[in-house]
Order: C-alpha cells, then sequence, then structure tokens
C-alpha cells in the first residue's frame, strides 16, 4: 500500500534526523523492526517491533515524530514488555511512560504529543517500584490516564518464557552496547536514563531493583512462575496475595563497615514498606546468630547491631532451618563480604547474598544467587 510506503519513508528520515540530535537512540531504533498497520491505534511495542498507526503518525509534528519513536524505542530497550510479567498490563503501562517520558522530558530537540504522562515526584523510581505505588494507592493511579496517542500496548499479552525472556534480554542489551559506541557518553544522558541502563546493566545490577524483584509477589520475569525460585530450580506456580517470608541475615563481623549496614538497614524499611506482604525477620550474625527481629514498615527502631568478630554463615541457615516451617513462603537474604566460613550443605530455600565492597567472587559463593551492592553517587 502506497500510504504505508510512505510512512515508512518519514519514519526513516525520522531516525536520520534523530542520528544529527540524538545518536544513541537512533541507533537503538536501527535494532527494532519497524511495522505501520492500521491494525493498531497509535503506536506500539512487542518488545522486538514497533508499529505505528499511518493516520497517527502523519498527524504529529516533526519534533513530535521523533519524540514518539524514542518512546517506544526506550520501552523495548529498557525490557519493559517482558519485566512486566504477569502484572496489571495497564498499570504496568502507566509506570513504564512514566519512565520513558521522564527521560524524553530532557532530550533536546525531542517533544511529545500535548496531554502526554509526567509524574516528577516517581521518574527516578524503577518502573516496578512505580507499579507498586500506584497498586497501593489506586486513587492516584486512576487519575493517572495514558493518553491515546501515547499508550504503549502488547501483542505479547502472556508473560515470556525463560528463553525467550534471555534472548530479548541479550539482544537488547548487545543494542545498548552497539548505541554506546556511537560516543555517546553516559555523562550527557538524562539521569532517569542512567537509573534504567543501570538496573538492565548484567554486569552491574542495581542491588535494590534486583532485590524488589526477588522479594515481589508477582513474577517478573518467567511464565507462570516465581523468579524468587529460579537460583534452585524450584519453578513454583506464582500466587497471588500471598505472603513471604524474608529471613534477612546482616553480616556483623569485624569487615563490615558502618556505612554499608546503615545503607542496606535504611533500604531494607523502603522495601518492606512497598511490599506489605513480605514479614521480614533479621538477624545480625558473626560467629553466633542474634536474633530474630521481626522488621516492617512500621517497626519502632532496628535493634544495635551485635556482633564483630569473624565470619561464619551456618549458624544462620541452621537457625532457619529450625525455625522455618515448611509450609511457609520464604527466602533468604544474607548481606556480607562473602569472607567466611559456609554450611556444607545448602538449606532448604533460596538464597540471594548482597554481597558489599571487597567482597569473594561469585564462583565462592556454593549456592543461592549472588547480587553487588551498589549504593547511588553520593552515598
Amino acid at each position: 500500500m502506497q500510504e504505508h510506503h510512505d510512512v515508512h519513508k518519514q519514519i526513516s528520515a525520522a531516525i536520520l534526523q534523530l542520528r544529527l540530535r540524538q545518536p544513541f537512540f537512533a541507533t537503538l531504533s536501527l535494532f527494532a523492526q519497524i511495522k505501520v498497520s492500521d491494525t493498531v491505534e497509535t503506536a506500539m511495542t512487542d518488545g522486538r517491533s514497533i508499529t505505528f498507526n499511518p493516520t497517527f503518525w502523519r498527524q504529529l509534528t516533526p519534533a513530535e515524530r521523533l519524540g514518539v519513536l524514542t518512546h517506544e524505542v526506550l520501552h523495548a530497550a529498557l525490557q519493559h514488555v517482558p519485566r512486566r510479567g504477569q502484572r496489571d498490563a495497564h498499570l504496568w503501562n502507566i509506570a513504564a511512560d512514566i519512565v520513558v517520558n521522564g527521560i524524553i522530558a530532557h532530550l533536546e530537540g525531542l517533544e511529545l504529543p500535548r496531554g502526554h504522562l509526567r509524574e516528577p515526584d516517581l521518574e527516578r523510581l524503577s518502573v516496578e517500584e512505580i507499579y507498586q505505588q500506584l497498586q497501593q494507592n489506586r486513587r492516584r493511579a486512576s487519575q493517572l490516564r495514558v493518553p491515546l496517542d501515547l499508550k504503549q500496548q502488547s501483542q505479547q499479552e502472556d508473560p515470556l518464557s525463560h528463553e525467550e525472556y534471555n534472548r530479548q534480554r541479550d539482544y537488547w542489551w548487545r543494542a545498548i552496547k552497539q548505541a554506546r559506541s556511537t560516543g555517546a557518553q553516559s555523562g550527557h544522558f538524562p539521569l532517569g536514563l542512567e537509573r534504567e541502563l543501570a538496573r538492565i546493566d548484567p554486569s552491574r545490577l542495581d542491588w535494590r531493583s534486583y532485590l524488589w524483584r526477588f522479594l515481589t509477589q508477582t513474577p517478573s520475569d518467567f511464565s507462570g512462575f516465581d523468579r524468587r525460585f529460579i537460583g534452585q530450580r524450584l519453578y513454583l506456580d506464582a500466587q497471588e496475595n500471598e505472603q513471604i517470608h524474608a529471613y534477612i541475615a546482616v553480616d556483623t563481623s569485624g569487615s563490615i563497615s558502618n556505612k554499608d549496614l546503615s545503607l542496606f538497614l535504611s533500604e531494607l524499611r523502603g522495601i518492606l514498606a512497598a511490599y506489605p506482604h513480605v514479614i521480614g525477620q533479621l538477624y545480625y550474625v558473626d560467629t553466633e546468630c542474634h536474633g530474630p527481629y521481626e522488621v516492617s514498615s512500621v517497626s519502632a527502631e532496628l535493634p544495635p547491631p551485635q556482633g564483630g568478630g569473624g565470619t561464619n554463615f551456618a549458624p544462620f541457615f541452621e537457625r532457619i532451618q529450625t525455625e522455618h516451617e515448611p509450609w511457609q513462603n520464604a527466602v533468604c537474604v544474607y548481606l556480607t563480604d562473602g569472607f567466611g566460613s559456609f554450611p556444607e550443605e545448602p538449606p532448604g530455600l533460596p538464597v540471594l547474598w548482597v554481597v558489599t565492597g571487597h567482597h569473594l567472587e561469585r564462583d565462592g559463593f556454593p549456592f543461592g544467587e549472588v547480587i553487588e551492592l551498589v549504593p547511588d553517587e553520593g552515598n
């Protein structure tokens, strides 16, 4: 159809214009398959391809075309479609648009159509964090309407399989690395984009975002399964409104700095506040296990840390083995540098190691998943 052909030419011209203004995003756009179809209302992405309605596209100004093209490219490159998992699609779309539109607002030469969604007080958060806040504040969520001209739709109604999720993740991370090679320096990126890239960087994951996903009640990655149990290969069906018991061990041996300890405890409060279904039990551990202390979003001041000696991980896991009820859905989170004695047998629960500073190499941990604590700059 000639009409569609003309729109394809206009989109190609827009990519060339984007290359002059924002080469990083222009390079990313080359990794997306661009389609034109009357079957979509405005524009959409399924995580790999981007589809524009021809009538909608022609009505945009040149600057808006660059903005809408970048809007959809960012949804794809930042993996917003596969990251949704089984979350409510409409609410997730709002959260993702808040992040993406906040990034575009700081890009010179790009505009978004009138009435686009902006929530500056939420833009510094991850999509997962925004979604959870909106889920808890339904009144605010109901007041946020995604304009028709920026409605991100998805042809992928069901969560992706483990294999397809990995393929999309690897594909777009290669695209991001290629786009960085265009000469775009990270210091020239909007802060919101820097945060999002840090959250999906497989070599330097933001530990807090990872921990949020580790504790969340809805799977963010895999079809029908809960990510919390992937490390142990325990593929358990996700259940709505379930409670999670989080056994949280803080290494209080002499090698853990007060700065790391303070940072972890403050972030722990934020995570528990966002996930009221998580029941937290805190333990301080060096060569002995002190606790448990119940922690939640409404907890009083946390007890002062106890310890300061050597490091032995076994007492914590031995305690959990005796205290944990088999019917409870639970995970173990251990903040440590990894230098210590491990138990001979792994526990029967998923384990997330949050490592700090100079720490044991990942291969040195005999079980569980390992994520590095990466504080914000200035902390």
